[in-house]
């Protein structure tokens, strides 16, 4: 019995080397699409840019 536990551990540290892998490729594909994002003004909020303030213009379908 002592030798399936192991066998157990070594693939659940497996499965969490390799969540940990996809999780740090994730984070360097956020981070390489923030910096390519010619879209925003140096200093300005990427969450938030080309956001108007006011009423918002209705969608279609809804106008009278």
């Amino acid at each position: 019995m002592a030798g399936n536990t192991t066998f157990k551990k070594r693939q659940k540290e497996a499965q969490r080397i390799a969540r940990q892998q996809e999780k740090e490729l994730k984070r360097q594909q956020r981070r390489s699409e923030v910096r390519e994002s010619p879209d925003v003004a140096p200093g300005e909020d990427p969450d938030i840019a080309g956001i108007v303030p006011g009423p918002q213009p209705l969608p279609e379908g809804f106008e009278d």
